[in-house]
């Protein structure tokens, strides 16, 4: 039985010898990180565009909001009837 555990143990320390080469994968986590520095200006100048696309959007709603005011305003009354008319 102790053969069998020497040879189990003997074993177990060739795989795991066996594994400890280089390491290739440390040579991909550079290309990873300008990667990802990419993808966060990309995602900025998103974030920046879809701004500028609401407040350009909100402006256009503002703009026809006052032009629809300026419509109801332009009723041809005088400023008594528009007095009277807001009792």
């Amino acid at each position: 039985m102790k053969k069998f555990g020497f040879v189990l143990v003997g074993a177990a320390s060739l795989a795991l010898a066996g594994c400890s080469g280089g390491n290739d994968d440390a040579l991909n986590n550079v290309a990873n990180a300008d990667a990802s520095a990419n993808l966060d200006a990309l995602a900025n100048a998103a974030a920046a565009d879809a701004e500028a696309e609401a407040l350009g959007n909100q402006a256009a709603e503002l703009n026809q909001e006052s032009n629809a005011a300026d419509e109801l305003n332009a009723t041809g009354t005088t400023e008594a009837e528009e007095n009277v008319s807001g009792m």
